[in-house]
């Protein structure tokens, strides 16, 4: 596995990247997954970028100055990561789909506007492509260092929907899931990137534009006098007028009614909060995804997310070689995180090996779930030096344990 750190795209690639948006024939393309994060933007609708340049997911931003202008987009580079996050909410309010890209100190700083554009049930995205910290870190070196940021990092109780891929072919289909279910479910959505991942290059085939499915939000069909902003429904799934188009509403970071105005009233406090978390809660199985990679027999699992999970799925290649029945579970969505599923397919393995680029995130959630199992049997791999896992690395593990 290459990884190639550029800050500009090679002109051929440009070109067949240019060719290839203007045809979307069933085309292969060698792209990185920056590139791919893009060009699935594009493709979901994105019309409006607000960002500030920082390694290693400047590549989505220099894409997108080039070619949002020339679909009647636009791009804005702002001062610093607070400035974005307030930009796309707000573009995003005036009817734009948006989006903006940054890496771990600018996502630190997206922090309290990510809040608010969950409290004010505001669709956008923010693509994270996460590099080795905390602070300013290993810019260039991969680490999963901000999976329970990408949770927990908002004051308050801020439900989250985060997305994970791993591969470069993932990133411009889950960069599509991510904008859609911002779209559905009127809230911010996290898009997780590992450093290497935003920079390899693999060769995809992108879809048809007639095959994409792009979903945008729902339009009110009531007169403006009875438009509510935060409606009540069974699905938690509500309208959403854009300024402009005639409809009166308010919007507040402060806890609000259903008109958007300020309250101090416990009740519409209550109904406030449990809108947020039940159009979570209530709809797992259309936002969880996840992988299961050689259970059916599986003794042993490994829960691994991201790019490694692409070492496991090798050291697996390797262990069963050598007899060993090991699986692998990758989530594509980390939060809300897959309970059920997980609990499902660990049912029936002995040992659980938790591999990550961190000092342990992924780790509780899985003793968590798996409280049946003594401590012996749910083994912690870590690593967080700027360096990948290797196939080796992982093997050396199952065989420790097997």
């Amino acid at each position: 596995m290459q990884s190639k750190k550029t800050k500009t795209l090679e002109p051929q690639t440009e070109t067949k990247l240019a060719e290839l948006q203007q045809t979307r024939e069933r085309r292969t393309v060698l792209m990185q997954g920056n590139e791919a994060v893009a060009y699935g933007a594009l493709d979901a609708g994105v019309n409006f970028f607000a960002g500030y340049p920082i390694t290693p997911s400047t590549e989505i931003a220099e894409i997108l100055s080039v070619e949002l202008p020339k679909r009647n987009g636009v791009f804005v580079q702002m001062e610093d990561e607070i400035a974005s996050i307030c930009a796309i909410t707000g573009a995003s309010l005036a009817g734009a789909k948006s989006l903006t890209a940054t890496s771990g100190p600018g996502f630190s700083l997206m922090q309290e506007g990510i809040g608010y554009a969950k409290i004010t049930e505001t669709p956008c995205v923010v693509v994270n492509v996460q590099r080795m910290g905390p602070s300013t870190g290993m810019p260039t070196s991969p680490a999963q260092g901000d999976i329970m940021q990408s949770k927990w990092g908002s004051h308050g109780d801020s439900p989250a929907i985060v997305l994970y891929p791993d591969s470069v072919k993932e990133s411009y289909e889950l960069t599509i899931r991510a904008v859609n279910l911002s779209e559905k479910y009127r809230t911010c959505v996290i898009l997780l990137l590992d450093e290497v991942l935003g920079h390899m290059r693999e060769a995809v085939c992108l879809p048809d534009l007639a095959n994409v499915r792009v979903i945008s939000r729902i339009k009110p069909t009531v007169p403006p006098h009875w438009y509510k902003h935060y409606d009540e429904n069974q699905k938690y799934l509500s309208p959403l007028a854009s300024y402009g188009e005639g409809y009166r509403f308010h919007v507040t970071g402060l806890t609000h009614d259903s008109h958007g105005f300020p309250t101090n009233k416990s009740t519409e406090a209550f109904e406030m909060m449990e809108r947020l978390r039940k159009k979570i809660s209530y709809n797992i199985r259309d936002l969880v995804q996840i992988e299961s990679h050689k259970m059916e027999d599986a003794t042993i699992a490994i829960f691994a997310a991201g790019i490694v999970s692409r070492a496991a799925k090798a050291a697996i290649v390797m262990a069963r070689a050598e007899g060993i029945k090991v699986g692998l579970l990758r989530p594509l969505t980390i939060w809300p995180f897959p309970d059920d599923a997980v609990r499902k397919m660990l049912r029936n393995v002995e040992t659980v090996i938790v591999p990550e680029l961190n000092q342990g995130q992924f780790i509780g959630e899985i003793q968590r779930l798996t409280k049946d199992k003594s401590e012996s049997n749910v083994i912690s791999l870590q690593r967080c030096d700027g360096t990948l896992f290797t196939p080796n690395d992982i093997l050396r593990k199952i065989k420790e344990v097997s």
